[in-house]
């Protein structure tokens, strides 16, 4: 009865050794094995692995990618600006003997080496590669690290920058010069558009010099797009140049008038002179142009000085010239008449005066 007891105790005790010496390795996870205190060389796989008791020893390495957050860094830049740099590294193990021999942790020693990298390259780099340039200096700190952890089985996957943290007068700093920044380019854009339409402007004017006619039609325009708002009192003022004109077409036509006149009344007086008798003839003839007389001295009564008139419009060369024509046709007609001579003689010094 006690051997039957002992050899179930003894059959217990085996069974128990035979499997606590089983092992199984995970799908992310190698085994090296430990030989009495030897590495061997064959990287236990996945699945499940005998271990000869009390002479076996496995460690478990993972395989997967770990993300290690790398610690605030503080230094200065190339351009002596002080700033606060944090970043995260990824990574794996590729082999996992050396990770297993080469380092005692090798998760400590990334760590590490991470942080003293992030340290280097900040010193070699400027503000404006930490702000703008990343992926330059991505790639040389991931370089920077992979370097000493390639020995170590270790592959580097990438590194990433974070955050970049600025002392609070540099952001006011930055601040101000992209203000400057942009109303720079406000004014250099604005000047743009007044040289644009100053170049536009001189071509219309140019066009409007060529013909008068259009200046007219934008002015009129003008006029019809502002009285368009009911609310406003539009004042139109009459342009000097236009009074001008109408002033000397009322000049040129005048003195055309005054001679078609006196020339039909002579014509009417010769004709009179030819049908009638010597004096009762040359009355009525004298009697017709008084009236023409005195009304040549009343408008030149209400005309101003001659020396004003020049002085204010100066008549024109051809106007005058036209002037003086009618004049010496006035009395080459009246010389011509007979029995007029003495008439003649006599109204040329008021007519010269009234003219």
């Amino acid at each position: 009865m006690v051997t039957s007891i002992l050899f179930s105790v003894l059959a217990v005790i085996l069974l128990w050794t035979a499997f606590s010496f089983l092992r199984v390795v995970n799908q992310v996870e190698r085994g090296i094995v430990f030989r009495f205190g030897r590495a061997q060389r064959q990287v236990r796989q996945p699945g499940l692995t005998f271990l000869i008791p009390f002479v076996d020893r496995m460690k478990k390495i993972n395989v997967q990618i770990v993300t290690m957050p790398i610690p605030t860094q503080e230094g200065i830049t190339r351009d002596n600006v002080s700033v606060r740099v944090d970043a995260v590294v990824y990574f794996r193990v590729q082999d996992p003997l050396r990770a297993a021999i080469e380092v005692q942790d090798y998760l400590f020693a990334v760590e590490q080496v991470a942080q003293t990298s992030l340290r280097s390259i900040i010193g070699k780099s400027e503000l404006d590669d930490l702000l703008s340039n990343r992926e330059e200096l991505h790639r040389g700190l991931a370089l920077m690290i992979d370097s000493p952890a390639l020995g170590w089985g270790i592959h580097i996957d990438r590194v990433e920058i974070k955050d970049v943290q600025l002392p609070e007068s540099m952001k006011r700093s930055m601040s101000r010069q992209a203000e400057a920044e942009r109303e720079r380019r406000a004014r250099v854009i604005t000047a743009d558009g007044e040289f644009q339409a100053a170049q536009k402007l001189a071509d219309a004017s140019a066009i409007m010099s060529e013909t008068p006619a259009a200046l007219q039609l934008r002015l009129l325009q003008t006029v019809v797009e502002v009285a368009a708002e009911k609310t406003t009192t539009l004042i139109m003022p009459l342009p000097v140049e236009l009074l001008r004109f109408f002033d000397r077409m009322g000049r040129d036509t005048a003195p055309a008038d005054e001679s078609a006149t006196a020339t039909t009344s002579r014509e009417e007086a010769a004709r009179e002179v030819s049908a009638g008798g010597g004096s009762a003839r040359e009355v009525p003839a004298r009697e017709e142009a008084a009236p023409l007389e005195s009304a040549g001295r009343e408008e030149s009564a209400q005309l101003p000085p001659l020396d004003d008139v020049r002085a204010v419009m100066p008549p024109s060369p051809p106007q005058a010239a036209s002037t003086e024509a009618a004049f010496q046709e006035t009395v080459s007609s009246e010389a011509a008449l007979p029995g007029a001579a003495a008439r003649s003689e006599t109204d040329l010094p008021s007519r010269r005066g009234s003219g």
